[in-house]
């Protein structure tokens, strides 16, 4: 890595990466751990600590996802700095909009969608790479399908396995059980969603002349999985309300089967390098395990309010980067 390439524009889009990380690790890694906070196995504090620690460790698992991202969602040929930073900008923005009003959005989808549109404003259709693209249709399939089914087949499972056991031994079995199957899906969130920031940091160090071409370094690594690492322990208590407590009433074995579940599919992904989004795998992962007993377990209303999030996650992140990219593009 060339040091003496580090320009003032270089260093704010850098910042800008970490922004955005800090975000993801404050907005989104709350979903790791709402259902093991929702069943009181454990405390905020304790939760939001393990799954600090577990993102970290996630984060630096591999490099798989940061290469989907930074070689193969845009042509890094055709973009430049104020692309990468126009799609950071975008991100905080949303998901901090978002979280406002207690609502879980996808990094991964404001990422992508981000630099989709950023890119798009800078060099046109043709900017955008049909092989990362493919990844990220396959991760939409992965959080929805795997992630319901998963759920739904666990705790179908278990049902089965304890129906003639006794449910406060039941409830005690799994409050123990959740709380690996909790840090298993702490584990895959940075394994997953911490890599992506990492792949648009070694992104920007490619664009800016810090590197001659796309590789992960380790320091980049430790950098960007601390940084989230920090977002993770501000912690984001209107999300674990909305996913643990306002979709679904959950009880100990429910969230084991939820996160069981989610943590699979993230980490089947994971090791594919195919960006998912972790809001949307726990999510339909809760929807369905609350299924899996009756569809009005499920608080509909609340699954109506966090689908509308996805939705709007893709145009809005993408008309606001596409927009700065354009005024800054003409600016400079």
């Amino acid at each position: 890595m060339d040091i003496t390439a580090f320009s003032p524009g270089l260093i704010i889009v850098l910042l800008l990466v970490l922004a955005a990380e800090f975000v993801n690790g404050w907005t989104d890694a709350p979903n790791a751990i709402a259902t093991v906070v929702s069943t009181r196995v454990l405390s905020p504090k304790w939760a939001i600590l393990m799954a600090t620690l577990l993102n970290i460790a996630g984060t630096l698992s591999g490099t798989a996802v940061a290469a989907t991202i930074g070689k193969g969602i845009v042509e890094a040929a055709s973009i430049n700095l104020i692309t990468i930073g126009a799609a950071m900008v975008a991100i905080v923005t949303w998901s901090t909009v978002a979280w406002r009003f207690g609502l879980p959005t996808s990094e991964t989808h404001a990422l992508v969608s981000g630099l989709a549109g950023a890119g798009l404003a800078t060099a046109g259709p043709g900017v955008l790479l049909w092989e990362g693209w493919q990844k990220v249709l396959i991760g939409l399939a992965f959080s929805t399908l795997l992630g319901f089914f998963g759920g739904a087949i666990i705790i179908i499972a278990i049902y089965q396995i304890f129906k003639n056991s006794n449910p406060t031994t039941v409830r005690k079995i799994f409050g123990k059980l959740q709380i690996l199957s909790a840090a298993f899906m702490a584990f895959g969130h940075g394994s997953n969603d911490g890599q992506k920031f990492i792949g648009a940091f070694c992104l920007a160090l490619v664009l800016g002349g810090a590197m001659p071409e796309f590789t992960v370094p380790w320091e980049v690594m430790i950098l960007c999985s601390v940084v989230m690492g920090i977002g993770t322990s501000v912690g984001g208590w209107r999300i674990i309300k909305t996913m643990g407590m306002k979709m679904v009433k959950l009880e100990t074995y429910q969230g084991f089967a939820a996160e069981t579940g989610a943590a699979v599919a993230i980490q089947i992904a994971s090791n594919l390098g195919i960006p998912l989004s972790t809001t949307h795998t726990i999510s339909t992962s809760i929807m369905g395990v609350g299924s899996a007993k009756r569809v009005s377990a499920v608080r509909w209303g609340v699954v109506r309010e966090v689908v509308l999030a996805w939705i709007l996650t893709f145009p809005i992140c993408g008309g606001i980067a596409w927009l700065i990219s354009i005024l800054l593009n003409a600016a400079f």
